[in-house]
This record gives C-alpha cells, sequence and structure tokens, in this order.
C-alpha cells in the first residue's frame, strides 16, 4: 500500500479521546448538559457551555477543548469533527457525616464523575460525487441522443 491510502485508511478510523476523572460533582447533574451538548459539533459546545450556569458545564467544556487539543495536534481542523459519545460515569464517593441525636450520625455520601469524550473525523459524502458522474452520463447520453435525432432529420 502506498503513503497516500494507508493515511486515508488512518484518517477514517480517526478518533479523539479525552478523560478527566475524579471531579467532585454528582453525575447526575453532569448527564443533563452531557445529553444536550453530544447533539452539537465540539466548536458549537466549547461556545455554549460558559451559558448553561451549571457547575458541571466548565468541566465539561474543558473535556471536550482538550479533545479537540488533541485532534489539533494530529493535523485536523475542529470543523472537520463530530461529538461521537460522551461518558459521564461515576467515580469514588467521599462519605461524611453529620452528627445526630441520641450518638447517631446523618450520612452524606458526595459523589464524583468521570467523563470521557470522544470526537471524530466526518466522513466525506460520497453523494456528490456520484451524481457528477450521473450528470456526466446524462449530458453524453443527451449528446448522443440529440446527434441521432438530427441523423433522421436529415435523411
Amino acid at each position: 500500500m502506498d503513503k497516500l491510502s494507508n493515511e486515508l485508511l488512518i484518517r477514517l478510523n480517526m478518533e479523539f479521546i479525552s478523560t478527566q476523572k475524579y471531579i467532585r460533582v454528582s453525575p447526575k447533574k453532569i448527564r443533563p448538559l452531557a445529553r444536550e451538548v453530544s447533539k452539537l459539533r465540539p466548536q458549537e459546545a466549547i461556545d455554549t457551555l460558559p451559558f448553561a450556569q451549571k457547575k458541571g458545564a466548565s468541566y465539561l467544556a474543558k473535556v471536550i477543548k482538550t479533545a479537540a487539543a488533541n485532534a489539533k495536534g494530529k493535523g485536523v481542523d475542529i470543523t472537520d469533527l463530530f461529538i461521537k459519545e460522551i461518558q459521564v460515569m461515576e467515580g469514588p464517593r467521599l462519605k461524611r457525616g453529620i452528627p445526630a441525636s441520641r450518638g447517631r450520625w446523618h450520612p452524606i455520601i458526595k459523589r464524583m464523575s468521570h467523563i470521557k469524550v470522544i470526537l471524530a473525523l466526518k466522513e466525506k459524502k460520497q453523494g456528490r460525487v456520484e451524481s457528477q458522474k450521473v450528470k456526466k452520463s446524462r449530458e453524453k447520453n443527451v449528446k448522443k441522443n440529440s446527434a441521432e435525432a438530427l441523423k433522421k432529420v436529415k435523411k
């Protein structure tokens, strides 16, 4: 295989992954943000997250920025990317408590989360190339048909 086709195969399967672990925000609070952002392009997500007014938004924006920077380091433009997957997983829990009456205590569980963002390259649509081929073949057919029609008229 030549270098160009090998590079093309690499670019087709290219994914850029970024993770952030041990974030002191509950996964329950980050998941709705991740669900909304996963529908957007990475640049749009980075632009809109600061206006979300949620604590987890800044962490999610950081992870997406990092994945985009990974792509830029490989020579890929951010406009060619889309968000393939955003995972918000639960990390370890901090177990704390508040003293209560009669020597007891009420547990407080402080949850942590892990965020994983996967960006991938958009596949170029082949439909455009096919339509150009179809147009060329139609033009050839029209020319042939018009030439045949002229021959019939001359006879």
